[in-house]
């Protein structure tokens, strides 16, 4: 496998794919949703309510944490996760900017 040659793009550019990363595996999109639905800390009923193992679940969670879009609190002898609101809301207005670009040719092809 070839390197990912990530200097040669720009600040925006990598963000871009870090972000889009997040949402590469439905796992994580649902542990996403599941988060938001409860509105609070989870802390650890995710995999019952995603249906994957523990050890699955733990590994997109650690995903989730890496890329900033949750956070997580240790309470007790269990780790509770919320979205993290500041980088979630940077993420969506980044995502929005790209999203947004219109196409001036629209009769290209």
């Amino acid at each position: 496998m070839g390197l990912a040659k990530t200097e040669i793009f720009t600040d925006l550019q990598n963000e871009i794919a870090v972000i889009a990363k997040a949402f590469g595996h439905p796992a994580r999109v649902a542990i996403l949703q599941h988060l938001f639905k409860m509105d609070t800390c989870v802390c650890g009923d995710l995999v019952s309510e995603i249906g994957l193992a523990q050890p699955t679940i733990s590994q997109h969670l650690k995903e989730l944490k890496l890329l900033g879009l949750i956070k997580g609190n240790v309470e007790g002898t269990s780790v509770c996760y919320c979205i993290d609101s500041e980088n979630w809301t940077k993420m969506k207005a980044i995502i929005s900017q790209f999203l947004d670009q219109d196409l001036s040719n629209k009769n290209c092809c």
